[in-house]
């Protein structure tokens, strides 16, 4: 049977620590076949529109922003990564500034995280992560209030399951199909919530909609089951009845 554990919005350097460190000796014990993130590895504040005319866009962080999330991404054993909206902040920022900068290699994002020698498969379309089944980062459809339902709408326009990030929500959601007593296509939609550290999150304002999360993903052949996994305050979480994690 085939194991993947699949994280999202670790947005770093806004991310929990704790959580991620035990996220990270987790996946060394547990030994998944694939790690996948999908989407926001790294959150770029510092060239987001956002910090523009601020103090924030003058800060010298950008390089050590960019190593720290690399060996995050070496640790949690990251085999796969799907384009996002954070993500896509140094193409956008290039391309509105300085779009000649765009024939350099050394800045697609992709080399700039050094994926090649992660060993990590950059996606810029969704991935196909298991028959009937594609993981996208979730920031193309509409987001809903409740875990699981933007990741639904998503499912029922591309018409396969859909497993997503990008609304920091935990949820599952399905929608079926049947005429004449028999039951047809049944859509899944999961959002596997988020790895950031609320306090850090200034533009929230101390309120939002979030749930820590992360998400495993069981195939054999073409069957394929998917578990949430919540994070618990204090940073530790479940996994098929044991306790994983050192508390804060």
């Amino acid at each position: 049977m085939k194991r993947t554990v699949i994280v999202s919005d670790l947005q770093i350097p806004f991310h929990d620590r704790v959580a991620t460190k035990n996220l990270v000796s987790f996946i060394a014990k547990w030994k998944p076949d694939e790690v996948v993130t999908i989407g926001d590895e790294i959150d770029f504040n510092t060239i987001s529109k956002w910090s523009e005319g601020t103090p924030e866009a003058y800060e010298q962080t950008l390089g050590d922003d960019r190593d720290e999330a690399v060996q995050v991404l070496y640790d949690l054993q990251v085999g796969h990564c799907i384009r996002s909206n954070h993500t896509d902040r140094l193409y956008t920022q290039i391309m509105r500034k300085i779009p000649s900068f765009l024939s350099l290699p050394e800045l697609r994002f992709e080399k700039f995280m050094k994926f090649d020698e992660l060993g990590i498969t950059f996606h810029r379309t969704p991935y196909a992560i298991a028959p009937n089944w594609v993981a996208v980062h979730g920031d193309h459809t509409p987001i809903k209030s409740i875990g699981g339902q933007s990741a639904l709408e998503a499912a029922r326009r591309m018409g396969k399951n859909v497993i997503s990030g990008h609304t920091h929500r935990a949820g599952q959601a399905s929608f079926s199909e049947a005429v004449g007593g028999r039951l047809g296509r049944v859509l899944t939609g999961v959002e596997v919530g988020n790895l950031m550290d609320f306090k850090k999150a200034s533009y929230t304002k101390g309120t939002a909609n979030w749930q820590q999360a992360f998400a495993i993903m069981y195939q054999k052949g073409n069957k394929v089951s998917t578990s949430i996994i919540p994070i618990e305050k204090d940073g530790t979480f479940i996994v098929e009845g044991k306790v994983y994690g050192r508390s804060r």
